[in-house]
């Protein structure tokens, strides 16, 4: 059902959103009750199995005096608070750079898009404690800024650096996911509200921003659970200000207690149901078509400076500390002592290249190409059935493929230890989990990987829901009414539809897996190694240099398999599908 346009109406009351409505007829397709079955049998491996051993855990004796303490102790009780501030803080401020971005790219006419459009993907490719580490040489007390330049004493560590760190690390999840939102955006619907009278600020606020709403909403939801599921920044550069991530790392590997570290991460689980409700309540009602499967043109490039300027001097000044702080990351590992002895060497990168840092690249990018198109794939899968094809379930399975990151990751990998690799005694029986020997054939390998899938796979089930709430479902209901199966359906017409998300779930799953820390230091063994576990073992011993070398490779190895993905799927995959 199209958007329906009175001309007697005001420009809000013409541009009246339809509802979409879900396909039926999911009990009589056997291809989409198949792949039902298979993404509900994935999920459980990856996540009902290690949340099971977690919620036993948290709801033992030791986890259950975590709960109660949580109301009753003062500390506790702020370091809730602490988490839930700093995740709406990062929400919000990465939800708007997100924005900005994604409104100068698509809708602003200015010289160097491509080049913006690189920039603003650079913080998805870099570990974000490696961020954390340039802000602290750039920014600390003894930085190079500000105490060497500026000659000020200042304190980047707390809730201000966090944010600042969180906000430029996760950003760009909000621009991709508004971009290409913006870009299917149907133009026509702003020349409507123009011939009806609506000025440009009218049309961006009243026809605009609620087209946005689903991809807003998700965003800041994503950035919100980043926020206060993280574990690596809040390691380095939080300080004083303990979040509830740092606060069951340190019951796990500090107090020996997996049961409070159980405890402190279902809590975490808590305030991402509620806003993942609230998200999903409200965009449930501002649901709009912009792709109805009729020819559209392009939305005029804004060329009034009056918006214009503003919008690329903030994008702008953005870009610079986004340089600032990686063009660190890549000279410290050039420089003896980042910030200390500047001197050229090339000792590091030696350090790196050599033994085990030529074996974490090997491992780390082999089990990132195994993980990534298993998340987009999976994540585009998910995102079509809540969509599409479920009812009343749609919820519970768009949560539970979220729930990777809801999940403190210390915790997440404590589970997987449990679940897949350490025999387990329940009553008194001993029970080998299924993976185990496997898993120790492979030195961790087969759960690293699983863990990949589990990080990696919400970016991209958000960026499908996301795309798919603008498509109109007479589009699938048409391929179907000519004899398609649900499952030809989505792979010949939805997926095309939807190829931009799908290339942001490879892309995103990608970065993520090869930037994932704090869930595969559990699962590490002798036998295999990840550059990010050796970058923070390299910032633990204050050898920066070798961390900040170990990073500009990782970028390095993160952009060209991006690019290589993308041309892939761009040249070859997609048109392969249009053409079948």
């Amino acid at each position: 059902m199209a958007l329906t346009l009175d001309p007697t109406s005001t420009p809000t009351q013409a541009l009246t959103p339809a509802p979409h409505r879900r396909t039926r007829g999911t009990r009589r397709d056997p291809s989409v009750m198949i792949i039902v079955a298979v993404v509900v049998v994935i999920l459980v491996l990856l996540l009902g199995l290690p949340m099971s051993k977690l919620v036993m855990a948290a709801f033992s004796a030791e986890g259950l005096a975590v709960f109660t303490g949580m109301f009753t102790n003062p500390a506790n009780l702020r370091v809730v608070g602490n988490t839930m501030l700093l995740g709406l803080l990062v929400g919000v401020c990465g939800t708007l750079v997100g924005f900005l971005f994604a409104f100068a790219q698509v809708r602003l006419k200015f010289r160097g898009k491509r080049l913006l459009h690189l920039l603003a993907l650079v913080p998805v490719v870099a570990p974000p404690f490696a961020v954390a580490t340039a802000t602290i040489t750039l920014f600390g007390r003894s930085g190079v800024i500000t105490s060497s330049l500026l000659g000020i004493n200042t304190d980047v560590y707390g809730l201000g650096g966090l944010v600042f760190v969180l906000t430029l690390s996760f950003s760009p999840v909000a621009y991709m996911n508004l971009k290409g939102m913006l870009e299917n955006l149907d133009p026509s619907l702003d020349e409507a509200a123009s011939d009806l009278g609506a000025s440009k600020a009218r049309i961006f606020f009243t026809v605009t921003l609620p087209m946005l709403a689903p991809g807003i909403a998700g965003s800041f939801l994503l950035l919100f659970v980043e926020g206060i599921a993280d574990l690596a920044n809040p390691l380095v550069l939080g300080g004083d200000y303990t979040v509830l991530s740092t606060r069951a790392y340190i019951a796990v590997t500090g107090e020996f207690n997996v049961q409070a570290g159980a405890a402190y991460s279902i809590l975490l689980i808590v305030p991402a149901l509620l806003v993942f409700l609230v998200q999903r309540y409200w965009t449930g009602k501002k649901q709009v078509t912009s792709v109805t499967g009729k020819p559209s043109g392009r939305a005029e490039l804004i060329t009034a400076p009056t918006l214009r300027i503003p919008v690329l001097v903030l994008v702008s000044a953005w870009v610079a500390v986004t340089i600032t702080v990686y063009a660190t990351v890549v000279a410290g590992g050039f420089l003896k002592v980042p910030g200390v002895n500047n001197e050229f060497t090339l000792d590091h990168f030696r350090f790196v290249l050599a033994g085990i840092g030529s074996k974490a690249m090997l491992d780390t990018t082999v089990m990132a190409l195994i993980a990534a198109p298993t998340a987009g794939v999976l994540g585009m899968l998910i995102a079509w059935l809540v969509v599409r094809k479920l009812g009343r379930f749609a919820g519970v399975l768009d949560f539970v493929g979220m729930l990777g990151l809801a999940v403190p990751g210390t915790v997440l990998g404590i589970g997987y230890a449990v679940a897949f690799l350490v025999p387990t005694e329940i009553f008194g029986v001993q029970i080998l989990p299924p993976l185990a020997g496997g898993a120790a054939a492979f030195g961790g390998g087969l759960a690293i990987v699983m863990v990949f899938i589990t990080r990696s796979l919400p970016p991209g089930q958000r960026a499908g829901v996301a795309a798919l709430a603008q498509i109109n479902p007479a589009i699938d209901e048409a391929s179907t009414s000519l004899g398609a199966s649900g499952a030809t359906t989505f792979r010949k017409v939805t997926l095309p539809l939807i190829h931009s998300a799908f290339a942001t779930g490879i892309t995103l799953a990608t970065a993520r897996a090869m930037t994932t820390l704090s869930p595969i230091v559990f699962l590490t063994t002798p036998g295999i190694k990840i550059m990010t576990s050796q970058i923070l073992a390299e910032v633990d011993a204050g050898r920066f240099g070798n961390a900040f070398a170990y990073c500009a490779l990782l970028v390095t190895i993160v952009l060209a398999i991006i690019g290589l993905i993308n041309l892939l799927l761009r040249k070859v995959v997609f048109r392969g599908l249009l053409r079948h």
